[in-house]
Parts: structure tokens; sequence; C-alpha cells
């Protein structure tokens, strides 16, 4: 089990991206949680820190070079004084000047491309890496949320958070990450070198840049929650789209198509109408970036003029000087992406780390065993119980017990509260009061991984992976084909997957819509008898099969009532249909979470109670009939 010592987790507390306030931030707090994830890579991002400041100095230095060829030209030649260097040229052992220039400027170049490729390539990978934790750690979470969890939570909208955004994370560290060095770097370098040829100048040039502040926090504030809507209507279009192909078959069924489209059509409008609003606002922002800039350099060209004149620099330092300002002016209008990249990651941030800051409430005690010993008797002792976020009990002051080999049925009403005492025998779900016990101790007593290795769970509404029906039954457990036959067999399963033209190689098909009920059925139970379970759950599950498939599948799960290794098994099955459970050593009727009556089915047929009425119902003994 995930540990709940992770810091700043809701423990308790099931939370995600609809749960956060919708307060103003300029980039916000979430996004930068990233960091901790590239420090476990911080040697490729030291690497690629290094090669993209080398490749910054290769950019700038030609643009010293054209300084000083502009000077040269300017002065006929008469740069360089040094006697040695003359004479050097003069031999043939150092290149022309001219020459020299056009070399410098072409290795300065060949440099800055391979220290850019460089450096690219190792934020790439290591965006690629941190993109890959994240979303693991958020799966990791949703993993292992209970079950009330999903119940209030579409799964499309939780696909769109574990790819969309975290796709938008990892273009935070590849994208952003480098051009926020670029930008300190570049900015820095160009500062220190305008500084040194001409204070001037760069003074000239640096003060109308201040006014770039105050539409940096307009632009932030205004555009980060239109962008947090639009990642939320992406959710919630992925969430329809992912309901629609689910159950395509529905959809066509009822006509719904149309209604279907008018769904998809009005959220798809939602991240419409919030990217033009947005579009909106960073439309009005980069521009006056761009005037601001303009500004700058309208300054910096008139003022330089004077300088020249008065002698404070020369022509060539002045050409370098306008080179370089474009380097750092630059970062100004890469400023605006970036701030408007930020803004969407931040959106995609909230989102992501609410997934991962879930917590269980459901989790081992913190001295809870392995369950090693074979299970040899489940009971409740005064289980009550009601499902999160009602006060209505669904179970109230339930008792009862089986042993190995006994066969429990449970009947009752829709809504009697039959399949939540499976879910608490799973620990999908744990009690107000009372307690579920396993060999006479609380099954809170032993981790959960370890009771569920122990129990075989058949859901009314079996759940089929797309793959092959082998696959599916040895899901998640190294079985031989033999292991998987014997259950097939037990199952009632094999006569059907003999005839398929793959057999146990056959593809089943998304949530196995190539088979039908009954087949999806047998291939359920056959993934659990694989297990050789001590406690075997049934909910429902042979609602889908015929009465005759029904009746051989209980001859060969209670022909001695034994599992593959000759073990006796527990077997609680709940139905409506009482045929199911007549053979079972006790059967409990429900009404309302309560226990009415329980017995052998010719106790209760005789008791003329729930159970009776229900029997006489089913086989058309009511009102005179046979």
């Amino acid at each position: 089990m995930m540990s709940n010592s992770r810091p700043g987790a809701n423990q308790g507390i099931a939370k995600d991206s609809s749960d956060l306030a919708d307060e103003k931030q300029i980039v916000g707090k979430q996004i930068w949680r990233v960091i901790p994830y590239i420090k476990q890579y911080w040697q490729r991002a030291v690497g690629g820190i290094v090669a993209n400041a080398i490749a910054r100095a290769f950019d700038l230095i030609p643009f010293i070079a054209i300084g000083m060829a502009a000077d040269y030209y300017a002065s006929d030649g008469r740069v360089f004084t040094d006697a040695r260097v003359e004479a050097l040229m003069r031999a043939d052992i150092l290149p022309s000047v001219e020459v020299g220039f056009g070399l410098l400027i072409l290795v300065s170049f060949a440099c800055l491309a391979v220290a850019q490729g460089i450096s690219e390539y190792l934020w790439q990978s290591t965006a690629y890496k941190v993109q890959h934790d994240i979303r693991m750690e958020a799966t990791a979470s949703l993993m292992a949320m209970e079950a009330s969890y999903f119940e209030t939570r579409q799964s499309g909208n939780l696909m769109s958070v574990l790819s969309a955004d975290v796709a938008q994370l990892e273009d935070i560290v590849s994208d952003a990450s480098t051009s926020i060095i670029r930008i300190i770097i570049t900015f820095t370098a160009s500062f220190a070198i305008m500084m040194w040829m001409s204070w001037k100048l760069a003074a000239i040039l640096f003060t109308p840049l201040i006014l770039i502040l105050p539409m940096v926090v307009w632009f932030s504030t205004r555009v980060q929650r239109k962008y947090k809507k639009q990642r939320e209507s992406t959710g919630e279009i992925v969430a329809i789209l992912e309901n629609v192909l689910s159950g395509i078959t529905v959809v066509q069924a009822y006509n719904a198509t149309a209604y279907e489209h008018s769904r998809v059509t009005r959220e798809s409008a939602e991240y419409r109408d919030q990217a033009i609003s947005a579009s909106s606002v960073r439309n009005r922002f980069i521009p006056g970036i761009y005037v601001v800039a303009g500004l700058s350099f309208g300054l910096l060209v008139s003022a330089g003029g004077y300088l020249m004149a008065s002698g404070d620099i020369t022509v060539g330092q002045f050409v370098t000087f306008l080179l370089i300002s474009t380097r750092m002016t630059m970062p100004m209008f890469i400023l605006g992406m970036l701030l408007n990249q930020l803004q969407k990651g931040e959106a995609a941030a909230r989102r992501v780390f609410a997934l991962v800051d879930l917590e269980p409430s459901i989790v081992d005690a913190p001295d809870a065993q392995d369950l090693t010993e074979t299970i040899a008797s489940v009971s409740f002792d005064g289980v009550t119980f009601a499902y999160p976020g009602t006060e209505v009990n669904v179970l109230n002051n339930v008792n009862f017990g089986a042993q190995s080999g006994d066969f429990l049925g449970i009947m009752g009403h829709t809504g009697a509260g039959k399949s939540t005492i499976l879910k608490l025998l799973e620990r999908f779900y744990e009690p107000q009061a009372g307690a579920v016990l396993i060999n006479g101790r609380d099954i809170n007593d032993f981790t959960i991984a370890s009771v569920r290795s122990r129990v075989g769970f058949v859901s009314q509404d079996p759940f089929l992976f797309f793959g092959t029906v082998r696959d599916n039954i040895a899901y998640a457990r190294d079985a031989s084909d033999a292991d998987v036959e014997v259950a097939l067999k037990t199952a009632g399963a094999m006569e059907f997957v003999d005839d398929m033209p793959e057999g146990m190689q056959t593809m089943v098909g998304d949530r196995g819509v190539r088979l039908s009920g009954g087949q999806r059925a047998r291939i359920s139970l056959a993934r659990a008898l694989l297990m050789d379970p001590d406690v075997l759950i049934l909910d429902e599950a042979s609602a889908a099969l015929d009465a005759e498939t029904e009746k051989r599948i209980q001859q060969s799960l209670f022909g001695g009532g034994n599992g593959s290794n000759g073990k006796k098994r527990i077997t609680i099955a709940v139905a409506h249909r009482l045929s199911t459970i007549r053979n079972a050593d006790e059967i409990i009727s429900l009404v309302d979470g309560a226990i009415v009556e329980r017995g052998t089915h010719n106790e209760l047929v005789a008791n003329d109670s729930v159970y009776s009425s229900q029997w006489s119902i089913q086989t058309g003994q009511l009102d005179g009939g046979e």
C-alpha cells in the first residue's frame, strides 16, 4: 500500500481540480512542484544549463566580431597596432583579418548549434522522465483510492488529467525551462557587455522596460482562470466521448446520437469560448511588449548618434551594442509566450497534483499483518454501514458467519444491502459500527492486499479487459495453460472457448464486447477460480446464465466444495434468482439492511415469509400458479 506520509496530501479527502479554490495567482504555486521531480535528474539538468550557457556565449560572439569588423573597415584596417600580430599576418602564419572575422563567426555558429543541441536533448530527456514519474505517481494515487471516489467522478475526466494535463507539464519542463534559462543567461550576459561598452546607452535601453512589469501582472491575473476552465472543458469532452464510445450500442439503439452530439457541442463550445477569451487577453499583452521594445530601440538609435558624435563610442561598438540589444530584448518577446505557457501549465498542474495528493481513507492499519493462514471463517459482528455522503444505513446490525466448506446464500429485494456485504468483505468500504471478522479477528488486523489475495470476487457486471481469453483469466498472475484450462472447465467455459477459432487466444474486444453476457460471466468466474481462493464471492454471477449452464457450474463448484488443491473454500453468493442459492447450507434474507430470517431452503419455504414469497413468485406458485 502507498504511504500516508506524503507532504501536503489531503488524507481522507478525495479532491480533484473541481474542488480547488478559483483564486487569482500570477503564476501560481502548483507548477513549481515539478522542481522536486527535476532534482532527481539533476545531472542532466545541470548539463543542460551548462550547455545552454555555452550556447549563449557563442550566440553573442558573432555580434562582437561584427562590431570589431565595422571598426576595422571604418579605419582602413588600422586596428591592430601590435607589431608581432602584424608580422605573423605578413608571414601568412595567421589568416587575413577579413578571413579571421569570417572564421570566427562560422566557428561560433557551429559551436552554438552543437551546444544548443546538447542542451535541448538533456532537457527534453529530463522532461520525458519527469512526465513519466508524475503520471505514475498520479496513477498510483488513483488506483489506491477507495471505490466511493470513483462513484462521483467521470473516468474520462481523470483520463484527460493523466494524458493531456501531464503532457502539458512535460512541455513546461522541456520548453519553458529552457526558455527561462535562456532568458536569464542571455539577459545577464547582454546586460554586462552593454554596461561595459556604454552605461549611458544601457540606461536608455533598459529604462522603458520597467513598463513591462505591470503588463505582466495584468496578463497573469486575468488569463489563468480562463486556462483552468479550458482544461476542465477538455476533461468533460473526453469524459463524454469515453461514455459514448463505451455505450455506442445503447446510444444507437435509443437514437441518441443527436443528443450526445449536442453534449459534446456544448462542452466544445465552452472550450472554444474560453480559448478565444484567453487569446483576446494574450493578444493585448504581446503587442504591448512590442510597443515597449520599439520605444527602447527608438531611444537607443537616437541617443547612439549623439554618443558617437561626442566620441563616447565607436561605430563598431555602437553596431555591437545594437546587435546585442536585439538578443537582450528578444527574451522580452519570449517572456510573453513563456508566461502564456506557464499559465497553461499552472492550470494543468492544479489538476495533476490534485490527483497526486489524493490519499485513500481505506488503508492498512499501522500494525496490520499479512494474512498467511487459510481463511477458515468469515463473519459479520453487528455491522452497520452507510455509504459516504449519505445518512441512511444500508446495513443495520448485521450478524452472520460461514466456515470452510460452507455455501452461504444472500437474498433480498433491490437495495436491501446484499452487494454491500460483499464489498465490505473485500474492504472496498469499511463499516461505521461493528466488525468484519476473518478467523475470529478484525479484518483490519490484516493488510488489504493479503486479504484480497485469498478472496475471489465475481461481480454482477463482469468486466473483461481488452485482450485474449487467456489474458483475462490469468490476469495479473503467472499461470500455466493447464491451470487456465482447469479454471475454464470448472467455470463451464471450456465448451465455448474450444469452439472459438483461436481458442484461449481469441480476442474478447473492449470490455469483452465480442462475447455474450453469459460468456463474460463464465470468463470472469474462471478468473476468480484460477486464484484457488479461500473465499469465493459471487455477486449475481449467474444472472446471465441459463438454468442448465448454471446447474452444471454449481455441480462443478460444489461437488465436494473443494478448491483445485483439495482444500475446502467458503462460498458466499448474492442472488435474485433463488435457484442459484437453493442448495446453500444457509440462506439469509435481507430487508432494508437487516436480516429478517435465515435457514436452509426448505426451512425458509416453510417459514412463509420473505424468502417463501419470492420463491413462490419465481416458481409460478403464487395466486394459484403451478
